[in-house]
């Protein structure tokens, strides 16, 4: 066994003891943890991935930090690394597959992969940011925004965003100014223009996400985004 994935979660939950498990960031974030290694090994495991492979793919990084927002902190892929570079043996006996590990997590939330990668790289790259993107939208669902409804309702999508929802493009967050209204929702909505595997789609299309997403809010532009949106899954899920 490469990974002892049971021993790795208890490890990480022996980790997140040193934080203040009732403040409900530190409690969401040691939640999107697990459940980014178990989407990641239900899409190791649906691409016919060896079993290696399979426990590399569900090794996600154990970290904690007080905010999802990277431009509000630090980035929390670098971060892992530094994390690993001290405990990794705790989880992996061997250091065969340091460097896959270490770069598939660095790279899980940038907002492009890095150049330069090869095959193998920028599968398991491309697996965990997958992972990552599909539980943010679960999140989306119930857990973000909750009590800003009447700030978000009835607000215009801005014209970048549109046009980048209408590209079928990622959008990029502005270190120097937040998403407002409902554009803050239509940025992690788009995370499906980067989603890279027909499992990955599979999942967010079984779970309704974006139907669930988009009929949280009351917004203009409802149908047109969501056309878009469930036109592209359709075209991508083959």
């Amino acid at each position: 066994m490469i990974v002892n994935l049971e021993k790795a979660k208890t490890e990480f939950l022996k980790y997140t003891e040193n934080y203040d498990l009732t403040n409900e960031n530190i409690r969401r974030k040691q939640g999107h943890s697990i459940r980014v290694m178990n989407i990641s090994k239900q899409i190791a495991v649906e691409l016919n991935l060896s079993d290696d492979q399979i426990q590399i793919a569900a090794f996600e990084q154990y970290t904690q930090y007080q905010t999802y927002n990277d431009n509000r902190s630090f980035d929390h892929g670098d971060y892992g690394v530094e994390i690993l570079n001290k405990d990794m043996r705790k989880y992996i006996k061997t250091d065969k597959y340091d460097k896959l590990i270490k770069i598939a997590i660095k790279n899980h939330n940038k907002f492009e992969i890095e150049e330069g990668l090869n095959e193998e790289e920028s599968l398991f790259a491309k697996i965990i940011r997958d992972a990552d993107k599909i539980d943010i939208l679960y999140e989306a669902v119930s857990m973000f925004w909750n009590g800003e409804e009447k700030d978000i309702n009835n607000t215009e999508i801005s014209s970048k965003v549109m046009e980048k929802i209408e590209e079928r493009e990622l959008i990029k967050r502005d270190k120097n100014k937040a998403f407002c209204g409902i554009d803050k929702v239509m940025s992690v909505l788009a995370f499906i223009f980067d989603i890279n595997y027909n499992p990955s789609f599979k999942i967010i299309k079984e779970n309704d996400y974006i139907n669930k997403i988009i009929d949280r809010f009351e917004f203009e532009e409802k149908e047109k985004v969501r056309n878009i949106a469930l036109q592209y899954l359709q075209e991508k899920e083959r």
